[in-house]
């Protein structure tokens, strides 16, 4: 499938910056079978057609209202000094069914600035990839105060490297249920699965003071393993574990 970005209703449009890609990249020609997502759950499929350089779609078939992943998952992450290896952690992310993503500015947190709009486009471009017609919400960033004031302390788990305070392991939250909890059972029954949120530290880590201001909400603490992990491959990993869960 050659997937692409664009408006489904009222009238189908394809995203300006994917008819220069169609054109001046991959250089397609007109007939050629492509179909389009706007990001929320609908899909057309049609065969370009060219009226000088603007790219449209002769729709064939619309699918709508499409499946999305479950269960859902929310990560909340300070971004790294490095923007790449903040880039790479959503790119990863994106292709293993995250959907949503929010970027938050701790004590610790050394970039200060992203670019938003960027990380947005690069989130648009992960999903095209791995065949995805529920595009992820990418939030920009926020102060880590205002971040808590929102925050469902029974579905909201924060994972940091303090050995000395209680850390329940990653597999032990069962989250097939419709409210999460610490798992009782090995058999568990399926059953409608609410999101989750996993707050994620920067290079530091939180700040012991935020991670009491965590505790004082009835947020409870992750332990990711022995190993410590850098932040984005600590987001990676929570991803992936969300992604296991998916089938």
């Amino acid at each position: 499938m050659k997937l692409f970005f664009g408006q489904i209703f009222p009238d189908l449009i394809i995203d300006s910056d994917e008819q220069q890609h169609i054109t001046k990249v991959l250089r397609m020609r007109e007939g050629e079978e492509i179909s389009v997502t706007d990001g929320k759950g609908n899909l057309a499929k049609g065969n370009l057609v060219f009226e000088g350089k603007k790219a449209s779609l002769d729709v064939i078939e619309i699918k709508e209202n499409l499946p999305d992943f479950s269960p859902k998952l929310h990560i909340a992450i300070a971004p790294t000094k490095n923007i790449d290896r903040i880039e790479f952690f959503l790119e990863k992310a994106v292709e293993m069914g995250i959907s949503e993503v929010s970027f938050i500015l701790t004590e610790k947190t050394e970039r200060k600035n992203i670019s938003i709009e960027k990380l947005r486009k690069q989130a648009i471009s992960a999903s095209k990839q791995s065949l995805r017609f529920h595009f992820p919400v990418v939030n920009d960033l926020t102060k880590f105060s205002d971040f808590m004031k929102n925050l469902d302390s029974e579905h909201t788990f924060v994972a940091h490297c303090n050995e000395s305070l209680e850390r329940i392991n990653l597999n032990a939250i069962d989250i097939q249920n419709s409210k999460v909890k610490i798992q009782d059972s090995d058999n568990h029954q399926p059953s409608t699965i609410n999101p989750i949120t996993f707050l994620i530290g920067p290079e530091g880590d939180f700040s012991d003071r935020e991670i009491q201001l965590l505790a004082d909400i009835g947020i409870k603490a992750v332990s990711l393993g022995n190993q410590r992990l850098r932040t984005e491959t600590a987001g990676i990993f929570v991803a992936a574990w969300n992604y296991e869960k998916m089938f």
